[in-house]
């Protein structure tokens, strides 16, 4: 069995994401996401990290949250090392998302599902919406049981 270093952090976004594209086309998006670690009779503990998001994750991201959004973020931990323009060595563990959510603890949002496109990557836009009001659920048309929904079926 090999390592695993897999990370679930809840957490504020720092700053707004920052979407860019490699050579090869493929999505990239950045941000930075801080962690208060509260102790009882003691100043709270904070931990920065940067955040990287790959493909659709990363699009969707890019569209979806901004600086001061509480998100869930589940990913793996990366540590980064380099050496400065005047020598000095530095380092940062950064955490290369798997999946990014909204935190609905305190907030609402609104979820829009992704088309496929034909190639099998999934559409453009998505994500969830943590600013925008929550629109009514689709009707379900006449379900049989009085217009009420089965809770154990599938919204979509």
């Amino acid at each position: 069995m090999g390592f695993d270093n897999t990370v679930t952090v809840v957490g504020n976004v720092t700053r707004d994401p920052e979407l860019r594209f490699a050579q090869s086309g493929m999505a990239i998006a950045q941000f930075g996401v801080a962690w208060n670690r509260r102790r009882q009779d003691q100043e709270d503990e904070v931990s920065f990290f940067d955040v990287t998001c790959f493909r659709q994750l990363a699009e969707n991201v890019a569209e979806s949250i901004r600086k001061g959004a509480r998100v869930v973020i589940y990913g793996t931990l990366q540590q980064r090392s380099w050496e400065t323009d005047s020598g000095d060595r530095r380092s940062k563990v950064e955490i290369l998302a798997d999946d990014v959510a909204p935190s609905l603890k305190w907030a609402t949002a609104s979820v829009t599902k992704n088309e496929r496109s034909s190639g099998g990557d999934y559409g453009r836009g998505g994500g969830f919406r943590g600013d925008s009001a929550p629109r009514p659920a689709p009707s379900r048309g006449n379900t049989g049981s009085g217009g009420r929904a089965d809770p154990d079926d599938e919204p979509f």
